[in-house]
């Protein structure tokens, strides 16, 4: 079965598009999107795939003329006839389900500016001038986004919480298939005397409750790795926020590769992530392969994958609960280093690339 796969950017690699790259790689598919970044895609492990992925065209970087013309794009591409099935990977490409079928859209967060996080940009991000537009921006793209929805065929969640998020604003159910990791490319190792924290620098992750809790932590360090898209104003004001507030004992670092930040998650004390609802969280199973606890918010994915004997989840998260897990946690490990090691590991291999790979592929069994 011959198979293309739909993704809108491919220049800021993240955990959605280490899914599409593993697809691709998974499923020996042809790769369609637009803005590529081939050295970042080579640095994170995926340099045999670079010989599938095609561009459609170059986008702008600022928002929202990035989303609005990859959501232009991709409506008007059609593969039909070249291809036995198609998986659209990524939010903005969705428009392709039109011309591209039999299809299945794989959802890590169906389009949540337009929905889930509208409230929250309103009242946290965009200046008084920029609501209006804001507000008919959302509207247009609501409407077009539940009439390109009537195309998908299949609507495969990358968690229950975006299943929940799919049937709210959707009125569709779909199929959970959690987001894989090769468990195999982590390793633990004795702590090196720091905490890790891995997110897109982005408002809804909160990171300043990470750094302030660390305020609070003087002898504990925090390592962030942090990454952000360069000429988006969004980014780079939240980037620079979280660099000016930042105490002392926490290092921000914005990209680093795949080999690096193994090694990063191999030899931290724990793992700490704060996003708002996250849709599921990959960082988190990453995390656990090095056989790392977690520290996380008591919302949306994280509810699904940390359990009590893999770390801790923090309800009503502020950074004195945050300081305070971390002192309980630190003080378990530096008694007994390897004490989460084990069943972290174990419940990492839960989401395995094979075990992904093959739901998949029994998905497109069902409907190819």
């Amino acid at each position: 079965m011959k198979i293309a796969i739909l993704n809108n950017f491919l220049d800021n690699i993240g955990g959605a598009e280490i899914v599409t790259l593993t697809l691709t790689r998974g499923l020996e598919a042809d790769l369609y999107t637009t803005n590529i970044d081939k050295e970042k895609i080579k640095a994170m492990g995926f340099g045999d795939v670079l010989g599938r992925i095609h561009s459609i065209g170059r986008l702008p970087k600022k928002a929202p003329f990035r989303q609005q013309l990859a959501f232009w794009k991709f409506r008007r591409l059609n593969l039909s006839g070249r291809y036995d099935f198609f998986i659209i990977a990524g939010d903005w490409a969705m428009s392709a389900a039109v011309n591209n079928r039999p299809n299945l859209w794989y959802v890590h967060s169906p389009l949540n500016e337009l929905w889930e996080f509208r409230d929250f940009i309103r009242k946290n991000i965009l200046s008084r001038w920029k609501i209006a537009p804001y507000d008919f921006w959302v509207w247009f793209n609501q409407k077009l986004t539940l009439k390109y929805a009537r195309s998908v065929d299949l609507l495969v969640s990358n968690s229950k919480n975006t299943k929940n998020r799919l049937k709210k604003y959707y009125g569709r159910e779909a199929v959970v298939i959690n987001p894989p990791v090769t468990t195999a490319g982590y390793r633990w190792r004795e702590p090196a005397n720091y905490w890790l924290s891995v997110n897109r620098l982005v408002t809804h992750k909160r990171i300043e409750l990470q750094t302030e809790a660390f305020r609070h932590l003087p002898d504990e360090k925090l390592i962030i790795v942090g990454s952000y898209e360069e000429g988006v104003t969004q980014f780079e004001s939240y980037k620079d926020k979280i660099e000016k507030i930042k105490p002392a004992n926490v290092t921000i670092i914005h990209w680093v590769d795949d080999k690096k930040l193994k090694d990063l998650y191999a030899s931290c004390w724990g793992f700490i992530t704060t996003a708002k609802d996250e849709d599921f969280g990959m960082t988190i199973i990453e995390a656990l392969a090095a056989g790392k606890p977690i520290i996380a918010a008591d919302e949306g994915g994280y509810k699904e994958t940390v359990l009590p004997d893999t770390g801790r989840l923090i309800d009503d998260i502020n950074p004195e609960k945050l300081a305070l897990a971390i002192k309980e946690i630190s003080a378990e490990l530096k008694k007994e280093p390897d004490k989460y090691r084990i069943p972290c590991q174990k419940r990492a291999a839960e989401f395995d690339t094979k075990i992904f790979i093959e739901k998949i592929k029994q998905e497109i069994a069902k409907r190819g």
